[in-house]
């Protein structure tokens, strides 16, 4: 008897054939997640043309990349590229607050609020810039903490402790809700 014993080149085994995006998927991708992001980018920066901004370069990125992006991956790469964007305009925004915004910024402690959701928007943005970000993509967006960690570059553990983190802050700083109203 004869017995063949090959076997192919481990390079061979281990290569993955992707799947790379059309120009359809593309499409479809901006049509599905364009609202989204622009959410998640607004409910962190609350200027909204910045955030329009930030949205159309990311889909410019992601369209300059589409060749190497696979489908299944498209939403992961659109959030991660848009977080990373908002960062970079956030870092170069950084000393440029104008006077008025500062003002206004620390007057608006002192007002009396009955609307639930401006009370909540106030306090998400007292909150510390991973907290928030962490806090907006698990609970508004709906994201699981792997897609976080890998949307963010944040472990998981951190996630879950910068969500905790401010959740906490949010149910002290809120209080009893007889308090607000």
């Amino acid at each position: 008897m004869f017995f063949c014993n090959f076997s192919y080149p481990s390079f061979v085994l281990s290569l993955n054939y992707v799947i790379l995006m059309t120009t359809a998927e593309y499409n479809s991708c901006v049509k599905l997640h364009a609202d989204s992001v622009y959410r998640f980018i607004l409910k962190n920066l609350r200027d909204e043309e910045r955030s329009r901004d930030i949205v159309q370069d990311a889909f410019e990125k992601m369209w300059l990349n589409v060749e190497n992006i696979s489908p299944d991956k498209s939403k992961a790469y659109l959030f991660t590229t848009a977080y990373r964007t908002m960062i970079d305009s956030i870092r170069r925004s950084k000393f440029t607050t104008p006077m008025d915004e500062m003002t206004a910024a620390y007057a608006s402690d002192d007002v009396q609020y009955s609307d639930l959701s401006e009370i909540l928007n106030n306090a998400i943005a007292k909150l510390p810039e991973d907290q928030r970000i962490a806090l907006l993509l698990r609970d508004y967006e709906g994201y699981s903490y792997k897609e976080i960690e890998d949307i963010t570059g944040m472990n998981e553990s951190q996630v879950k402790v910068y969500i905790y983190r401010a959740r906490v802050f949010l149910k002290n700083f809120i209080g009893c809700i007889e308090k607000v109203l």
